[in-house]
């Protein structure tokens, strides 16, 4: 798979703007906010930091779920997320609805390995994922990946395509 600027669909996150943008043919069709990592940028092996660069949708997971489903280790748990769950489960990270799962593009940076040690996207399990509608959004709270509202994933989930390599840009601007 190659990081192709020219392919309809592409998806760029700004972590400053704490935002997640859709362009089809080079124009805006969707701006969505997103909630990265609260320790900020990075790509390093347990950093809990939302990674930069050049990156592809390697893979959809939840396909036809109900919204609110709820997933540990990329498998539905037959669980519906609802406050009552939550308040018996506050240690969970909650991952809903629909998960894009990435991988970087751009070795020792997002993919494979630095000086430092594993940096790789997909190795990390960097998503793009569902999160209770309680969580804020706009705000760095997550674990390294990208939160989103569960009917905003659950939209973005069907514009994507993993065959043709959505390529997805993480910036820092």
């Amino acid at each position: 798979m190659t990081y192709n600027e020219n392919l309809m669909t592409q998806i760029v996150i700004s972590i400053a703007q704490q935002t997640l943008t859709v362009y089809k043919r080079q124009k805006v069709i969707a701006q969505y906010p997103v909630s990265t990592a609260k320790n900020g940028m990075g790509s390093q092996q347990d950093s809990g930091c939302t990674p930069l660069g050049k990156h592809v949708i390697a893979e959809k997971i939840g396909a036809g779920m109900l919204s609110n489903a709820v997933f540990i280790g990329r498998v539905p748990t037959g669980e519906t997320y609802n406050s009552e769950l939550g308040a018996s489960h506050p240690e969970r990270d909650w991952i809903l609805s629909r998960i894009l799962w990435l991988s970087g593009l751009e070795e020792g940076v997002n993919k494979g390995s630095n000086s430092q040690g594993g940096c790789d996207t997909y190795q990390r399990y960097i998503y793009i994922h569902g999160t209770p509608d309680s969580e804020p959004m706009g705000i760095p709270l997550s674990h390294g990946c990208v939160r989103m509202r569960n009917q905003d994933i659950i939209e973005l989930f069907e514009q994507v395509d993993v065959d043709k390599g959505t390529p997805v840009n993480i910036i820092a601007q």
